[in-house]
């Protein structure tokens, strides 16, 4: 979620099934505050919804927006999006009309001024969602009178194909949370393919049709079709194939 130097006094409060009040517009005072000195971590969707909309090879877009950080996963890189080294280090998609990229900003902006988080249940592949509401002192849009639920609040930014993603995302992190790269070291083989296929949506693209990798296992037809010609299709198979090749999971049924 995003994180800037004004949240020293950031408050947050869990969310139920209750309304919460909040709507940001260029009318109130704080407009595009959150958009400056902000520590944005990006996750795989965000990179793949980003390049498409700036028309850019996901190895051009990780070269020209992000840096690696290190984040909870110590075993795993964590990809944060570079601010402008200007005056208040805004994030480069903002101009002076507001973000540049809305329709595909990242989920920690999408779902701001909630935050999400999952866990797992005793149901097995069942993850269980909360939000809190985030309140930095400077944001006045919470004075305003609109109020949303939760569901509400999904629908209207259009949250639900990214929370699937990012849950998705969640299940392959804990994975390399249990440090699968079998000894090699940071940044060896294993790690740099999985960031590839997680990052680098277009260089795994490449390695997929070398491969031939989509003839390696049982796909039905449709779903192959929807691989080869979708991004986000393709993603969510690279994240089964990750689980099957470095988890051992039946994520995928070989040929």
């Amino acid at each position: 979620m995003p994180d800037n130097s004004f949240n020293s006094e950031l408050k947050k409060n869990a969310v139920g099934n209750n309304p919460f009040h909040f709507r940001c517009h260029s009318g109130v005072s704080c407009y595009l505050v959150c958009c400056h000195k902000v520590e944005l971590r990006l996750f795989p969707v965000d990179v793949v919804r980003l390049k498409n909309n700036l028309g850019l090879h996901s190895s051009e877009f990780l070269e020209k927006y992000i840096r690696i950080g290190q984040g909870e996963n110590p075993y795993f890189p964590t990809v944060m999006l570079n601010m402008q080294n200007t005056d208040e280090y805004p994030c480069p998609f903002l101009v002076s009309e507001g973000c540049s990229v809305y329709q595909d900003r990242p989920s920690a902006c999408r779902t701001y001024p909630l935050e999400r988080a999952v866990e797992k249940t005793a149901k097995r592949g069942w993850l269980k969602s909360h939000y809190f509401l985030t309140h930095h002192p400077y944001c006045k849009g919470h004075l305003e009178d609109h109020s949303y639920t939760v569901k509400q609040w999904e629908r209207d930014q259009h949250l639900l194909e990214y929370n699937l993603l990012n849950d998705m995302w969640a299940e392959v992190d804990a994975f390399f949370a249990t440090n699968p790269w079998q000894g090699e070291g940071q940044a060896g083989p294993r790690q740099q393919l999985a960031f590839m296929v997680c990052y680098n949506l277009d260089g795994f693209r490449f390695y997929m049709e070398q491969h031939k990798l989509l003839n390696a296992y049982r796909l039905d037809r449709d779903r192959r079709r929807r691989i080869e010609a979708e991004d986000i299709e393709l993603l969510k198979f690279g994240f089964d194939w990750l689980l099957h090749v470095l988890g051992d999971r039946r994520t995928l049924i070989p040929r």
